[in-house]
């Protein structure tokens, strides 16, 4: 059975790339992440108080939380061909039963800007559909990183604001050991 998951990644990531639009393909790589990963704390996924898992790691166990679903989508995008400056990991708080709760807790998506100065697309496991940021007042954006920098927010035409990503261990230790999987 992992074999076959692994063989429907790779089609997903040939199939995304011969698409055209992209829309449909973050719409594509989305709906397979959300449907092939059940959502898991990472105390009991992996027994960590907080583990990146690489997208191999988590469709081989078939779980993850927030952040193993946003990593999965954004390296299945660059495979497919996405250029690193139109996706970004986005940090944010999220209001857990919706955007009139005083309940917040930390969550990753993963934001998709078709140009520099467009409005994010939202991919993340809390909805089945992207919205755009402003369509999900749910979402309080604390930073975004990607393999370019960090940045505070969202806004994706501030470079000026980018820094080195080396202050992310986590996310250091994933390139790691996504780049001796083959990313």
């Amino acid at each position: 059975p992992s074999e076959q998951k692994f063989r429907d990644w790779q089609k997903l990531t040939a199939d995304t790339e011969k698409i055209a639009d992209q829309d449909q393909q973050i719409k594509k790589v989305n709906e397979f992440w959300n449907r092939r990963l059940q959502f898991m704390e990472d105390k009991d996924a992996w027994g960590e108080s907080d583990y990146w898992a690489t997208p191999m790691e988590s469709l081989g166990h078939g779980k993850g939380d927030c952040e193993d679903f946003a990593i999965a989508k954004y390296f299945t995008l660059l495979s497919a061909g996405m250029d690193v400056s139109q996706l970004r990991l986005i940090y944010v708080k999220a209001k857990m039963g919706g955007s009139a709760s005083n309940i917040t807790q930390a969550h990753m998506g993963l934001a998709f800007y078709s140009d520099p100065e467009a409005e994010p697309q939202i991919l993340d496991n809390l909805l089945s559909d992207i919205r755009p940021a402003s369509r999900r007042p749910d979402l309080t954006p604390v930073f975004s990183f990607n393999g370019q920098g960090i940045w505070g927010g969202v806004s994706a035409s501030n470079p000026t604001s980018s820094t080195s990503t080396k202050r992310l261990s986590r996310w250091e230790e994933l390139l790691a050991r996504a780049h001796t999987e083959g990313f």
